[in-house]
Parts: C-alpha cells; structure tokens; sequence
C-alpha cells in the first residue's frame, strides 16, 4: 500500500474546492492500492510528511506569496524531515488572486531543500474554480495516485 498526503489552506473557499476535486481524483475508484490522508495545513505535521510517499500541497495565493499556514506546515516540517524525502515525487494547486508565480515559486524554493521531485505539472487558478478546474485537480490527483500505485515514482 502507498500513501499520498494533501496537504493544503484555503480561507475563503477557492482552494478549498480544489482539494476537494484533488482528494476525489486521488480517491478513484481504479487506483485501490493507495491510502490517502487529505489534511488542512494546520493539522497536518512531521509524522504525516514521513508517512507519505507522494505529496500533494494546495494554497491561494495571499499577497503574491503562499499562505501563511502553508509555509506554517513546511516551517514545522522542514528539519526534522531534512534529508528524509529525497525525490519523494509531489505537486502543487494554487487558488490563485493574481498570477500565481510568486506562491509557486515560493512553494518550490521550500521543497527544493527538502529534495523532492516534481512530477505534474502545478495547476494555477486565477480565476473562479470552474468546472475545467475541477477535472484539471481531479487529473491531478488521480495521476498522482495511479503513478504511485504503478511504482512511476
């Protein structure tokens, strides 16, 4: 059995629909071999990061920076899981106000350190979470899964 963590914040609701499309793909009735643990950041801690054998992490945008909860959780998370992840393979969901560089960039500054390997490619919404968003997080975390499912990662 493999195990994927989602990781994610939302304060007004827009990420939030996207990690719940995100945890529904990862769900999917055909990958029945991975255990999935969808947690907001602020309850999710070192012992769910070294749980897992993918990651998923989920922010809006908050003045063109990842949310403070998320960098909360890679903060309490970073060194005493420094060194242990090495190519642990993860993706990235930004509820984006603007553009979304400046939260994906800040995101994969952080993991860079922790030595993980991106393996999708992130999915930025700056607009209202319509249904392409959707089946866009639903591909992702389906993908995600099934790749670990299948030993791709």
């Amino acid at each position: 059995m493999k195990h994927l963590l989602i990781v994610y914040h939302s304060q007004s609701g827009k990420t939030q629909l996207m990690a719940d499309a995100v945890e529904r793909g990862a769900r999917h009735h055909d990958v029945e071999q991975v255990e999935v643990r969808c947690l907001r950041a602020g309850n999710a801690g070192v012992g769910d990061l070294l749980w897992a054998d993918g990651l998923i992490l989920g922010t809006p945008e908050n003045f063109g920076y990842m949310s403070g909860a998320l960098k909360d959780f890679l903060d309490r998370t970073f060194y005493p899981c420094e060194g242990k992840l090495e190519a642990l393979p993860f993706a990235v969901f930004v509820g984006a106000g603007n553009d979304g560089t400046g939260a994906l960039t800040a995101v994969r500054r952080i993991v860079k350190g922790l030595a993980l390997k991106e393996v999708q490619p992130p999915i930025v919404c700056a607009t209202v979470v319509g249904d392409d968003v959707i089946s866009k997080c639903e591909e992702l975390g389906t993908s995600l899964a099934a790749g670990l499912e299948m030993g791709l990662y």
